[in-house]
């Protein structure tokens, strides 16, 4: 209930704030433009209804955030307050930065007197437009900045707050850094355009906008990046899946748009050999499309790759480290393996044309689906044996480490996911195969029937040989894995203390199910224990644990392996999970409610799932705009 109070709150006071500082920009604009004021008195009504609505919502609310987080230590340190506040640094500095870009932009232009609408953003506007929003933003800004810092300082947990700010230093990482990339490669295209005159020309803008973006994104990416290096010696920023989220984000990003970009490139070198005939001059140009895209993203991908190995070993739990790297190279090898197939149905398509001697490559019609094919290929081919050939060698290896990655969900993911794309690949081309064989039987033939049917037939052989040897590699995983651990299981021996012979009965019927292979041994607390008895782990009920024998404490203090408690129906004995658990099961029973035990499986908040499902929804956006920019920028629209 307080979470879903807490939200209301915060929502309507982070809107209102929002008309409100745009209301006044607004206002200010209609009233320092006197041309605008006069002959555009909706601006001025506009503005005015935004602030006089705006306002006392606005302080309505704030002020109850600021009381209740003032009298409630829980308050001051909730998510959602964090989340406010960052959020509304976001929300005023962006704009501050968006008009700074904008007034450098069309100022710049008009000094080399090129027309100021040719401005990569705010075109249309003025120098008072852009300042007074500057003015406005920075203001509500450094007033949420103090709150900000007075709450750090009065912060309980810090934890929250902690994680918000690393993911408010992230977003600047990101917007910095498209902001510089897209200004590289503006002015490699300038440069590729091969320009003869001087910057005032036609085409001067996109130089001019260049370093506009240049100037404005590299000091935000270099300098949030910067903060972000300077947290390192913290371990909860070694530590941060945040962190690690954004490592891969970056140097996935970078390799894959590197890749796109490059595959462009042979394309574009191979069009030229097999005869596109182009100019020299103009083939330059047109290769400066994309180098343009890949240099600036093979830097990322150069830089980036080298802090997410960095990262990688920061952990220093070797199976978890060794699964973070498969988790990289897992997904290079699914993309590279995906353009392999595409390349070879390409090229045997177009060797299947060249062979049955269709008319269209008579009039040179050969040499772009060839150079498309071989540069599919190129690219996907080194880039599946690069990634796969490693991890296949190390799961075929004796050792803990082979053991790991056989039983890695990354892996079996990575295979069945590859499995199923290759069925369904195998029954399209076998069910089109059957129609066009049917269909030619009962109708006497079609066109392009026998190029129809060599198409289907290779693509159907391609996804078989595919299926196979992936089967064939998880049919090797399980029959490894099946051996060493039934090895590890015969030789792990587990000693059960039981108190009234239902509980080692229930033991042994549930290890039967779910550990058949592993040896229990079921001694009664009331016998006296053998001196030679050989455990690796004892489980013992939770009532017993209370209500322990002499004979079974002196055992126990000597034993030196793990010690499994499971809650039984002892009377007012519950199980906690953790101290919040406890803390609220304390408030239950001053409440006079009852308390039932407790699952020993540790819970997660919804809103803890919900968040999780938010940022991967809002990294998967940003990955896809990242690759929509390197595919946009490549091919021109």
């Amino acid at each position: 209930m307080k979470t879903i109070r807490r939200l209301y709150f915060y929502a309507v006071a982070f809107i209102s704030i929002e008309v409100v500082l745009w209301g006044i920009i607004g206002l200010l604009r209609s009233i320092l433009n006197a041309e605008d004021i006069t002959n555009n008195a909706t601006n001025l009504a506009q503005a005015l209804a935004l602030i006089f609505v705006g306002v006392p919502i606005f302080l309505i609310h704030w002020a109850w955030a600021q009381n209740a987080s003032a009298k409630d230590a829980e308050e001051n340190s909730a998510s959602i307050r964090a989340i406010f506040l960052y959020g509304i640094l976001l929300g005023t500095l962006v704009p501050v930065v968006q008009n700074l870009l904008a007034f450098i932009n069309r100022t710049v232009l008009s000094t080399v007197h090129l027309s100021a609408y040719r401005a990569v953003v705010g075109g249309s506007q003025t120098w008072l437009d852009n300042l007074l929003a500057i003015i406005v933003n920075l203001l509500i800004a450094a007033y949420f900045w103090n709150i900000l810092k007075a709450n750090w300082v009065s912060l309980n947990e810090t934890e929250n707050f902690a994680e918000l700010r690393r993911l408010h230093r992230f977003v600047w990482v990101l917007y910095g850094l498209l902001m510089t990339v897209y200004g590289v490669q503006q002015a490699l295209t300038y440069i590729f355009s091969f320009p003869t005159g001087v910057l005032g020309d036609i085409g001067g803008e996109t130089a001019v906008n260049a370093m506009a973006l240049m100037l404005i994104g590299a000091p935000i990416w270099v300098y949030s990046w910067r903060l972000l290096q300077d947290a390192l010696p913290d371990s909860a920023e070694k530590e941060s899946y945040l962190r690690l989220g954004l490592l891969y984000l970056l140097t996935l990003g970078g390799v894959i748009v590197f890749l796109i970009a490059g595959g462009n490139f042979i394309y574009s070198v191979l069009l030229q050999w097999l005869g596109e005939g182009d100019a020299w001059l103009e083939f330059i140009r047109k290769l400066g499309g994309p180098i343009s895209i890949a240099l600036p993203f093979g830097m990322i991908w150069a830089y980036y790759s080298k802090w997410l190995n960095q990262q990688f070993a920061f952990d220093e739990n070797l199976p978890r480290r060794a699964g973070k790297h498969r988790l990289y190279a897992y997904i290079l090898s699914l993309l590279g393996l995906a353009a392999t197939v595409t390349g070879l149905l390409s090229l045997f398509s177009v060797l299947i044309d060249l062979t049955i001697g269709d008319a269209y490559l008579g009039t040179g019609g050969l040499s772009e689906p060839l150079s498309g094919a071989i540069a599919t290929l190129v690219v996907g081919l080194p880039l599946w044996l690069m990634t796969w050939r490693p991890m296949q060698a190390q799961a075929l290896t004796d050792t803990d480490t082979g053991d790991h990655a056989r039983r890695s969900i990354i892996r079996k993911s990575y295979l069945y996911l590859v499995l199923f794309a290759s069925v369904i690949g195998g029954m399209v081309a076998a069910g089109t195969l059957v129609f066009d064989l049917v269909n030619a039987a009962l109708s006497g033939g079609t066109t392009n029937f026998w190029t129809d049917v060599l198409n289907e037939l290779t693509a159907l052989i391609v996804f078989i040989v595919v299926l196979v040897y992936h089967l064939l590699a998880l049919r090797s995983d399980g029959a490894a894995r099946a051996d060493v651990l039934a090895e590890k299981q015969t030789q792990f021996h587990v000693l059960v203390f039981d108190h009234d012979g239902k509980f080692g009965e229930g033991v042994r019927s549930m290890f039967a199910k779910r550990a058949p292979g592993v040896p229990v041994m079921v001694f009664n607390i009331n016998e006296k224990i053998p001196a030679d008895v050989k455990a690796d782990v004892v489980i013992l009920p939770g009532s017993v644990a209370f209500n322990m024998q002499e004979t079974v404490k002196a055992w126990l203090r000597s034993f030196s392996g793990h010690k499994l408690i499971v809650s039984d129906e002892a009377a007012g004995v519950f199980w906690m999970n953790d101290l919040e658990q406890a803390a609220d099961s304390a408030k239950s029973l001053a409440e006079g409610q009852e308390l039932h035990p407790q699952s020993s499986k540790r819970t997660t908040s919804v809103w803890t799932y919900i968040a999780y499902v938010f940022a991967g929804l809002f990294a998967c956006q940003l990955l896809f705009g990242l690759l929509m920019f390197g595919v946009s920028m490549v091919a021109g629209f």
